[in-house]
Protein backbone atom coordinates (compact mmCIF):
# COMPACT_ATOMS: atom_id res chain seq x y z
CA UNK A 1 0.00 0.00 0.00
CA UNK A 2 1.25 3.27 -0.95
CA UNK A 3 2.12 5.93 1.52
CA UNK A 4 3.12 9.55 1.45
CA UNK A 5 5.06 11.25 3.94
CA UNK A 6 5.38 15.08 4.88
CA UNK A 7 8.06 17.12 6.44
CA UNK A 8 9.22 20.59 7.10
CA UNK A 9 12.74 21.39 5.68
CA UNK A 10 12.31 25.32 5.96
CA UNK A 11 9.99 28.28 5.73
CA UNK A 12 6.79 27.38 3.65
CA UNK A 13 9.72 24.66 2.24
CA UNK A 14 8.46 20.92 2.90
CA UNK A 15 9.54 17.60 1.67
CA UNK A 16 6.94 14.95 0.01
CA UNK A 17 7.84 11.43 0.21
CA UNK A 18 6.07 8.86 -1.87
CA UNK A 19 7.03 5.28 -0.60
CA UNK A 20 5.15 2.40 -3.16
CA UNK A 21 4.85 -1.44 -2.57
CA UNK A 22 5.15 -3.77 -5.12
CA UNK A 23 1.15 -4.30 -5.20
CA UNK A 24 1.04 -0.41 -6.28
CA UNK A 25 2.12 -0.77 -9.61
CA UNK A 26 2.68 -4.20 -10.78
CA UNK A 27 -0.95 -4.76 -11.90
CA UNK A 28 -0.34 -1.60 -14.23
CA UNK A 29 2.70 -2.78 -15.42
CA UNK A 30 1.46 -5.92 -16.25
CA UNK A 31 -1.77 -4.51 -18.01
CA UNK A 32 0.35 -1.98 -19.65
CA UNK A 33 2.68 -4.93 -21.31
CA UNK A 34 -0.46 -6.60 -22.78
CA UNK A 35 -1.10 -3.61 -24.58
CA UNK A 36 2.25 -3.08 -25.96
CA UNK A 37 2.39 -6.73 -26.98
CA UNK A 38 -1.26 -5.96 -29.13
CA UNK A 39 -0.10 -3.04 -30.45
CA UNK A 40 3.34 -4.20 -31.03
CA UNK A 41 4.81 -4.29 -34.53
CA UNK A 42 7.24 -6.85 -34.47
CA UNK A 43 9.26 -8.40 -38.26
CA UNK A 44 8.47 -11.74 -38.06
CA UNK A 45 5.30 -11.85 -36.20
CA UNK A 46 1.62 -11.54 -36.65
CA UNK A 47 0.24 -7.97 -35.29
CA UNK A 48 -0.99 -8.52 -32.21
CA UNK A 49 0.60 -12.10 -32.05
CA UNK A 50 3.70 -10.90 -30.23
CA UNK A 51 5.06 -13.64 -27.22
CA UNK A 52 4.79 -11.55 -24.56
CA UNK A 53 8.06 -12.79 -23.05
CA UNK A 54 9.74 -11.26 -26.22
CA UNK A 55 8.08 -8.15 -25.03
CA UNK A 56 9.36 -7.78 -21.69
CA UNK A 57 12.73 -8.73 -22.54
CA UNK A 58 12.55 -5.56 -25.06
CA UNK A 59 10.50 -3.22 -23.37
CA UNK A 60 10.00 -4.12 -20.64
CA UNK A 61 12.26 -1.93 -18.41
CA UNK A 62 11.27 1.21 -19.94
CA UNK A 63 7.53 0.56 -19.38
CA UNK A 64 8.50 -0.92 -16.13
CA UNK A 65 10.31 3.00 -15.08
CA UNK A 66 7.23 4.59 -16.93
CA UNK A 67 4.31 2.74 -15.08
CA UNK A 68 6.32 3.48 -10.95
CA UNK A 69 7.12 6.85 -11.97
CA UNK A 70 3.10 7.47 -13.58
CA UNK A 71 2.42 5.52 -10.07
CA UNK A 72 4.52 8.21 -8.36
CA UNK A 73 2.88 11.25 -9.84
CA UNK A 74 -0.71 10.09 -9.36
CA UNK A 75 0.22 9.55 -5.49
CA UNK A 76 1.66 12.75 -5.06
CA UNK A 77 -0.68 14.54 -7.10
CA UNK A 78 -4.05 12.83 -5.01
CA UNK A 79 -1.97 13.34 -1.94
CA UNK A 80 -1.88 17.38 -2.88
CA UNK A 81 -5.45 17.29 -3.55
CA UNK A 82 -6.75 15.35 -0.36
CA UNK A 83 -4.58 17.90 1.63
CA UNK A 84 -5.50 21.18 -0.17
CA UNK A 85 -1.81 22.75 -0.68
CA UNK A 86 -1.66 25.49 -2.04
CA UNK A 87 2.43 25.23 -3.85
CA UNK A 88 4.11 27.14 -6.29
CA UNK A 89 4.88 26.13 -9.47
CA UNK A 90 5.72 22.47 -9.45
CA UNK A 91 7.01 19.89 -7.58
CA UNK A 92 11.06 19.57 -7.77
CA UNK A 93 12.71 15.84 -7.42
CA UNK A 94 14.94 15.86 -5.01
CA UNK A 95 18.48 14.66 -5.88
CA UNK A 96 18.13 11.86 -3.93
CA UNK A 97 16.17 9.89 -6.62
CA UNK A 98 17.73 7.09 -8.39
CA UNK A 99 15.45 5.95 -11.25
CA UNK A 100 18.08 3.70 -12.44
CA UNK A 101 17.62 2.05 -9.26
CA UNK A 102 14.56 0.30 -11.09
CA UNK A 103 14.32 -2.97 -11.96
CA UNK A 104 11.63 -5.09 -13.86
CA UNK A 105 13.43 -7.95 -13.21
CA UNK A 106 13.38 -7.86 -9.63
CA UNK A 107 9.97 -5.52 -8.68
CA UNK A 108 10.82 -3.77 -5.09
CA UNK A 109 9.65 -1.01 -2.77
CA UNK A 110 10.72 2.16 -3.78
CA UNK A 111 10.45 5.67 -2.63
CA UNK A 112 10.58 9.55 -4.50
CA UNK A 113 10.78 12.37 -2.27
CA UNK A 114 9.93 15.65 -3.89
CA UNK A 115 10.31 19.69 -2.62
CA UNK A 116 7.46 21.59 -2.52
CA UNK A 117 7.24 25.86 -1.80
CA UNK A 118 4.00 26.36 -0.37
CA UNK A 119 2.00 29.17 -0.69
CA UNK A 120 1.28 31.98 2.49
CA UNK A 121 -1.50 33.27 4.07
CA UNK A 122 -1.53 36.72 3.24
CA UNK A 123 -3.27 39.83 4.55
CA UNK A 124 -3.59 42.65 1.70
CA UNK A 125 -2.61 46.28 3.38
CA UNK A 126 -5.46 48.57 4.23
CA UNK A 127 -6.50 50.35 0.79
CA UNK A 128 -8.68 52.83 3.62
CA UNK A 129 -5.98 53.54 5.20
CA UNK A 130 -4.33 54.67 1.88
CA UNK A 131 -4.84 58.32 1.19
CA UNK A 132 -2.99 58.85 -2.30
CA UNK A 133 -2.60 62.01 -4.62
CA UNK A 134 -4.89 62.29 -7.43
CA UNK A 135 -3.70 64.92 -9.87
CA UNK A 136 -6.36 67.36 -11.90
CA UNK A 137 -5.19 68.34 -14.61
CA UNK A 138 -6.15 72.13 -15.83
CA UNK A 139 -7.26 72.23 -19.24
CA UNK A 140 -5.59 75.87 -20.16
CA UNK A 141 -6.60 77.67 -23.28
CA UNK A 142 -3.84 77.37 -24.93
CA UNK A 143 -4.34 73.70 -24.90
CA UNK A 144 -7.92 74.10 -26.06
CA UNK A 145 -6.66 76.15 -29.20
CA UNK A 146 -3.68 73.49 -29.95
CA UNK A 147 -5.80 70.82 -30.31
CA UNK A 148 -8.29 73.01 -32.36
CA UNK A 149 -5.74 73.75 -34.90
CA UNK A 150 -4.20 70.26 -34.94
CA UNK A 151 -7.90 69.10 -35.52
CA UNK A 152 -8.81 71.62 -37.94
CA UNK A 153 -5.38 70.31 -39.97
CA UNK A 154 -6.22 66.95 -39.70
CA UNK A 155 -9.37 67.35 -41.43
CA UNK A 156 -8.12 70.31 -43.83
CA UNK A 157 -7.57 69.75 -47.82
CA UNK A 158 -4.38 69.22 -49.10
CA UNK A 159 -3.44 71.78 -51.86
CA UNK A 160 -0.60 72.44 -54.16
CA UNK A 161 0.84 76.08 -53.81
CA UNK A 162 2.98 77.22 -56.76
CA UNK A 163 6.12 78.20 -53.94
CA UNK A 164 7.12 77.44 -50.48
CA UNK A 165 5.69 80.70 -48.46
CA UNK A 166 4.56 78.71 -45.19
CA UNK A 167 6.13 77.01 -42.33
CA UNK A 168 2.96 74.28 -42.53
CA UNK A 169 4.10 73.68 -46.38
CA UNK A 170 4.93 70.12 -46.37
CA UNK A 171 8.26 69.20 -48.96
CA UNK A 172 8.03 66.03 -50.62
CA UNK A 173 12.07 65.70 -50.93
CA UNK A 174 14.68 63.12 -52.26
CA UNK A 175 17.93 62.86 -50.54
CA UNK A 176 20.81 62.00 -52.31
CA UNK A 177 24.10 61.67 -50.47
CA UNK A 178 27.12 63.94 -52.10
CA UNK A 179 30.70 63.33 -51.95
CA UNK A 180 33.30 66.08 -50.98
CA UNK A 181 33.41 67.63 -54.63
CA UNK A 182 29.64 67.81 -54.70
CA UNK A 183 28.86 64.67 -57.07
CA UNK A 184 25.79 62.45 -56.32
CA UNK A 185 27.59 58.85 -54.90
CA UNK A 186 27.11 56.31 -57.06
CA UNK A 187 25.06 53.46 -54.78
CA UNK A 188 25.01 55.89 -52.24
CA UNK A 189 21.82 56.72 -49.63
CA UNK A 190 19.32 57.92 -51.58
CA UNK A 191 16.06 58.31 -49.77
CA UNK A 192 12.22 59.67 -50.26
CA UNK A 193 10.70 61.60 -47.18
CA UNK A 194 8.27 64.37 -46.25
CA UNK A 195 9.32 67.04 -44.27
CA UNK A 196 7.31 70.40 -42.63
CA UNK A 197 9.17 73.41 -43.51
CA UNK A 198 8.52 74.11 -39.53
CA UNK A 199 10.66 71.37 -38.70
CA UNK A 200 13.51 72.55 -40.03
CA UNK A 201 16.28 75.07 -37.97
CA UNK A 202 15.11 78.48 -38.02
CA UNK A 203 18.04 80.44 -39.65
CA UNK A 204 17.90 76.99 -42.37
CA UNK A 205 13.96 77.62 -42.94
CA UNK A 206 14.50 81.14 -43.82
CA UNK A 207 16.53 80.02 -47.16
CA UNK A 208 13.57 77.67 -48.29
CA UNK A 209 10.70 80.23 -48.39
CA UNK A 210 10.17 81.13 -52.49
CA UNK A 211 11.80 77.52 -53.85
CA UNK A 212 9.34 75.64 -55.79
CA UNK A 213 9.17 71.87 -57.20
CA UNK A 214 11.74 70.75 -59.02
CA UNK A 215 14.27 73.07 -56.95
CA UNK A 216 17.07 71.64 -55.43
CA UNK A 217 19.85 72.59 -51.97
CA UNK A 218 22.74 71.50 -50.41
CA UNK A 219 22.61 70.59 -46.92
CA UNK A 220 24.25 68.93 -43.77
CA UNK A 221 21.91 67.10 -41.19
CA UNK A 222 23.92 69.81 -38.90
CA UNK A 223 23.08 72.47 -40.38
CA UNK A 224 19.50 72.26 -41.86
CA UNK A 225 17.91 70.33 -38.14
CA UNK A 226 18.23 71.02 -34.85
CA UNK A 227 18.30 68.13 -32.05
CA UNK A 228 15.19 66.33 -32.13
CA UNK A 229 14.25 66.27 -35.57
CA UNK A 230 17.88 66.05 -36.44
CA UNK A 231 17.54 62.38 -34.67
CA UNK A 232 14.67 61.12 -36.82
CA UNK A 233 16.26 62.18 -39.85
CA UNK A 234 19.11 60.42 -39.03
CA UNK A 235 16.96 57.29 -38.39
CA UNK A 236 14.90 57.80 -41.64
CA UNK A 237 18.02 57.66 -43.96
CA UNK A 238 19.59 54.61 -42.61
CA UNK A 239 22.23 56.80 -40.24
CA UNK A 240 23.01 56.32 -36.79
CA UNK A 241 22.71 59.33 -34.12
CA UNK A 242 25.67 57.91 -32.00
CA UNK A 243 27.93 58.40 -35.48
CA UNK A 244 29.20 61.63 -34.98
CA UNK A 245 30.45 62.08 -38.53
CA UNK A 246 26.86 61.32 -39.94
CA UNK A 247 24.70 64.49 -39.44
CA UNK A 248 28.15 66.33 -41.35
CA UNK A 249 27.11 64.12 -44.32
CA UNK A 250 26.56 66.39 -47.35
CA UNK A 251 23.35 65.84 -49.21
CA UNK A 252 21.46 66.86 -52.06
CA UNK A 253 17.75 67.81 -51.27
CA UNK A 254 15.39 67.98 -54.56
CA UNK A 255 12.04 68.85 -53.78
CA UNK A 256 9.26 66.63 -55.77
CA UNK A 257 6.34 67.61 -54.86
CA UNK A 258 4.76 71.04 -52.55
CA UNK A 259 1.69 70.43 -50.06
CA UNK A 260 0.04 72.77 -48.03
CA UNK A 261 -3.37 71.31 -45.51
CA UNK A 262 -5.87 74.45 -45.74
CA UNK A 263 -7.12 74.14 -42.33
CA UNK A 264 -11.03 72.95 -42.01
CA UNK A 265 -13.32 75.61 -41.18
CA UNK A 266 -15.17 76.09 -37.82
CA UNK A 267 -18.26 74.90 -39.38
CA UNK A 268 -20.92 72.16 -38.89
CA UNK A 269 -19.80 69.70 -41.41
CA UNK A 270 -16.13 70.02 -39.13
CA UNK A 271 -18.11 69.55 -35.64
CA UNK A 272 -19.89 66.49 -37.25
CA UNK A 273 -16.61 65.51 -38.78
CA UNK A 274 -14.77 65.58 -35.09
CA UNK A 275 -17.92 64.29 -32.95
CA UNK A 276 -20.00 62.44 -35.31
CA UNK A 277 -23.80 62.02 -34.13
CA UNK A 278 -23.71 64.76 -31.24
CA UNK A 279 -25.48 67.96 -34.07
CA UNK A 280 -23.23 70.32 -32.86
CA UNK A 281 -24.51 73.94 -34.60
CA UNK A 282 -21.94 76.37 -33.58
CA UNK A 283 -18.61 77.07 -32.36
CA UNK A 284 -19.35 77.28 -29.05
CA UNK A 285 -20.97 73.88 -28.56
CA UNK A 286 -17.72 72.58 -30.28
CA UNK A 287 -15.54 74.02 -28.04
CA UNK A 288 -17.55 72.95 -25.17
CA UNK A 289 -17.45 69.30 -26.48
CA UNK A 290 -14.11 68.95 -27.28
CA UNK A 291 -12.88 70.71 -23.99
CA UNK A 292 -15.01 67.92 -22.44
CA UNK A 293 -13.37 65.33 -24.14
CA UNK A 294 -10.21 66.81 -23.29
CA UNK A 295 -11.11 67.05 -19.65
CA UNK A 296 -11.57 63.01 -20.39
CA UNK A 297 -8.20 61.96 -22.06
CA UNK A 298 -6.65 64.06 -18.78
CA UNK A 299 -9.25 62.09 -16.61
CA UNK A 300 -8.10 58.80 -17.25
CA UNK A 301 -3.67 59.72 -16.91
CA UNK A 302 -5.05 60.75 -13.40
CA UNK A 303 -6.42 57.16 -12.78
CA UNK A 304 -3.44 55.61 -14.62
CA UNK A 305 -1.21 57.41 -11.94
CA UNK A 306 -3.52 57.08 -8.94
CA UNK A 307 -3.72 53.71 -10.23
CA UNK A 308 0.84 53.50 -9.75
CA UNK A 309 0.15 55.26 -6.14
CA UNK A 310 -2.40 52.15 -5.52
CA UNK A 311 -0.11 49.39 -6.82
CA UNK A 312 3.03 50.51 -4.75
CA UNK A 313 1.18 50.81 -1.26
CA UNK A 314 -0.42 47.67 -2.10
CA UNK A 315 3.27 45.42 -3.03
CA UNK A 316 5.37 48.11 -0.34
CA UNK A 317 2.65 47.48 2.75
CA UNK A 318 1.51 43.72 2.37
CA UNK A 319 3.89 42.14 3.98
CA UNK A 320 4.23 38.50 2.86
CA UNK A 321 7.04 35.88 3.46
CA UNK A 322 8.40 33.26 0.55
CA UNK A 323 10.18 30.04 0.25
CA UNK A 324 13.11 31.58 -0.93
CA UNK A 325 15.20 28.71 -0.95
CA UNK A 326 12.89 26.76 -2.82
CA UNK A 327 11.94 29.38 -5.29
CA UNK A 328 15.78 30.13 -5.93
CA UNK A 329 15.89 26.57 -7.10
CA UNK A 330 12.89 25.88 -9.06
CA UNK A 331 14.09 29.43 -10.90
CA UNK A 332 17.36 27.40 -11.98
CA UNK A 333 15.58 23.84 -12.64
CA UNK A 334 11.78 24.47 -13.35
CA UNK A 335 11.44 27.29 -15.55
CA UNK A 336 11.40 27.43 -19.45
CA UNK A 337 15.24 28.23 -19.51
CA UNK A 338 17.28 26.64 -16.61
CA UNK A 339 19.37 29.49 -15.12
CA UNK A 340 22.77 29.21 -13.16
CA UNK A 341 22.75 29.99 -9.51
CA UNK A 342 24.15 33.25 -10.19
CA UNK A 343 21.89 34.15 -12.20
CA UNK A 344 18.87 33.20 -9.71
CA UNK A 345 20.18 34.79 -7.29
CA UNK A 346 20.11 38.22 -9.34
CA UNK A 347 16.82 37.65 -10.76
CA UNK A 348 15.14 36.60 -7.49
CA UNK A 349 14.14 40.47 -6.13
CA UNK A 350 12.56 41.16 -9.51
CA UNK A 351 11.14 37.61 -9.96
CA UNK A 352 9.44 37.67 -5.62
CA UNK A 353 8.39 41.31 -6.43
CA UNK A 354 5.97 40.09 -8.94
CA UNK A 355 4.68 36.83 -7.44
CA UNK A 356 4.22 39.26 -4.70
CA UNK A 357 1.82 41.19 -6.60
CA UNK A 358 0.36 38.51 -8.41
CA UNK A 359 -0.98 36.95 -4.72
CA UNK A 360 -2.21 40.42 -3.88
CA UNK A 361 -4.42 40.36 -7.11
CA UNK A 362 -5.32 36.98 -6.25
CA UNK A 363 -6.75 37.69 -2.74
CA UNK A 364 -8.42 41.12 -3.86
CA UNK A 365 -10.23 38.94 -6.56
CA UNK A 366 -11.29 36.06 -3.93
CA UNK A 367 -11.92 39.22 -1.14
CA UNK A 368 -14.18 41.42 -3.73
CA UNK A 369 -15.57 38.44 -5.32
CA UNK A 370 -14.38 40.02 -8.69
CA UNK A 371 -15.35 37.80 -11.47
CA UNK A 372 -14.54 38.06 -15.75
CA UNK A 373 -17.32 36.54 -17.62
CA UNK A 374 -17.71 35.69 -21.75
CA UNK A 375 -19.09 39.42 -22.11
CA UNK A 376 -16.34 40.90 -20.66
CA UNK A 377 -13.85 39.03 -22.70
CA UNK A 378 -16.12 40.06 -26.16
CA UNK A 379 -16.33 43.18 -25.19
CA UNK A 380 -12.94 43.64 -24.60
CA UNK A 381 -12.12 41.82 -27.85
CA UNK A 382 -14.35 44.76 -29.48
CA UNK A 383 -12.81 47.40 -28.05
CA UNK A 384 -9.48 46.59 -29.30
CA UNK A 385 -10.86 45.90 -33.05
CA UNK A 386 -11.47 49.62 -33.32
CA UNK A 387 -8.68 50.41 -31.13
CA UNK A 388 -7.19 48.99 -34.29
CA UNK A 389 -8.93 51.42 -36.74
CA UNK A 390 -8.46 54.26 -34.97
CA UNK A 391 -11.61 54.34 -33.38
CA UNK A 392 -12.23 54.56 -29.88
CA UNK A 393 -15.96 55.53 -29.81
CA UNK A 394 -17.28 52.16 -30.02
CA UNK A 395 -21.11 53.68 -28.74
CA UNK A 396 -21.34 55.67 -32.42
CA UNK A 397 -20.76 52.24 -34.04
CA UNK A 398 -23.17 49.72 -34.80
CA UNK A 399 -20.55 46.69 -32.99
CA UNK A 400 -23.03 44.25 -33.73
CA UNK A 401 -22.51 43.99 -37.55
CA UNK A 402 -21.95 40.40 -38.37
CA UNK A 403 -18.43 41.22 -39.43
CA UNK A 404 -17.66 42.25 -36.05
CA UNK A 405 -19.03 38.90 -34.09
CA UNK A 406 -17.02 37.06 -36.66
CA UNK A 407 -13.84 38.84 -35.66
CA UNK A 408 -14.98 37.96 -31.75
CA UNK A 409 -15.48 34.64 -32.52
CA UNK A 410 -12.21 33.65 -33.97
CA UNK A 411 -9.97 35.79 -30.94
CA UNK A 412 -12.33 33.65 -28.59
CA UNK A 413 -10.89 30.56 -30.48
CA UNK A 414 -7.31 32.48 -29.26
CA UNK A 415 -6.68 30.61 -26.49
CA UNK A 416 -3.02 33.33 -25.47
CA UNK A 417 -6.00 36.21 -26.77
CA UNK A 418 -8.23 34.93 -23.85
CA UNK A 419 -5.54 34.71 -21.48
CA UNK A 420 -4.35 37.67 -21.92
CA UNK A 421 -7.31 39.60 -22.01
CA UNK A 422 -8.52 37.89 -18.83
CA UNK A 423 -5.43 39.09 -16.82
CA UNK A 424 -6.25 42.41 -18.05
CA UNK A 425 -9.73 42.70 -17.47
CA UNK A 426 -9.40 41.50 -14.04
CA UNK A 427 -6.64 43.42 -13.02
CA UNK A 428 -8.48 46.42 -14.72
CA UNK A 429 -11.69 45.32 -12.22
CA UNK A 430 -8.95 45.37 -9.34
CA UNK A 431 -8.35 48.82 -9.31
CA UNK A 432 -11.64 50.02 -10.15
CA UNK A 433 -12.59 48.38 -6.88
CA UNK A 434 -9.09 49.98 -5.00
CA UNK A 435 -10.20 52.91 -6.19
CA UNK A 436 -13.26 53.44 -4.43
CA UNK A 437 -11.28 52.29 -1.31
CA UNK A 438 -8.42 54.98 -0.97
CA UNK A 439 -8.77 58.19 -0.08
CA UNK A 440 -7.97 60.75 -2.72
CA UNK A 441 -5.77 64.08 -2.13
CA UNK A 442 -6.95 66.09 -4.96
CA UNK A 443 -4.31 68.41 -6.45
CA UNK A 444 -4.44 70.58 -8.90
CA UNK A 445 -1.36 70.45 -11.76
CA UNK A 446 -0.82 71.55 -14.93
CA UNK A 447 -0.09 69.36 -17.50
CA UNK A 448 3.70 69.97 -18.58
CA UNK A 449 4.18 69.44 -14.27
CA UNK A 450 2.46 66.03 -14.57
CA UNK A 451 4.35 64.51 -17.30
CA UNK A 452 7.50 65.86 -16.33
CA UNK A 453 6.42 63.99 -12.78
CA UNK A 454 5.60 60.48 -15.15
CA UNK A 455 9.24 61.35 -17.12
CA UNK A 456 11.11 60.82 -13.97
CA UNK A 457 9.37 57.80 -12.57
CA UNK A 458 9.02 55.63 -15.40
CA UNK A 459 6.96 52.52 -14.16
Amino acid sequence: MATVTRENIGLLNEKITVKLAKEDYLPSFEKALKNYSKQANIPGFRKGMVPSGLIRKMHGQSVFADEVLRTVEKQLNDYMVNEKLEIFAQPLPLPENDSSALNHMAPAEYAFAFEVGLKPEIRVADLAAAKLPYYKITVTDEMLEEEINRLQLRNGAMTEPEIVDNEENVLNLTFEELDETGAVVEGGIKKDNSVLVKYFAPAFRTGLMGRKKDDSFQLTLAEAFEEKEREWILSDLGLSKEDAAAASKPFKATITKLGLVEKSPLDENFFNAVFPGKEIKDEAGFREALKADIELQLENQSRNQLFDGIYHFLVDQTKIEFPETFLKRWMQQGGEQPKTEAEAEKEYPSFANSLKWTLIVDQLVKDNKIEVNQEDLRGFAKAQLFSYMGNMNMGQLDIEQPWVNDYVDRMMKDRKFVEDSFHRIQTDKVFAVAETLVQKDEKPISLEEFQKMQSEHKH
